[in-house]
């Protein structure tokens, strides 16, 4: 699980860095869709939330 979070970190970092532009809009959008499906009952609390943060930081970016 750990593996998972630090991976959801990563990418989130790179995501999220204003000066750095790793995936197009149209990648940030289907993040957010597979990142829905973290959010799963069936995952961990920490995957959860680590999913609804990313998912959220990648969505006001968009915005």
């Amino acid at each position: 699980m750990d593996d998972v979070l630090d991976l959801l970190d990563a990418l989130l970092d790179g995501v999220t860095e204003p000066r750095l532009k790793l995936i197009s809009a149209d990648e940030a959008r289907a993040l957010i869709v597979l990142l829905g499906l973290l959010e799963d009952d069936g995952q961990p609390e920490e995957i959860r939330r680590a999913a609804g943060d990313m998912r959220y930081r990648i969505s006001t970016r968009l915005a």
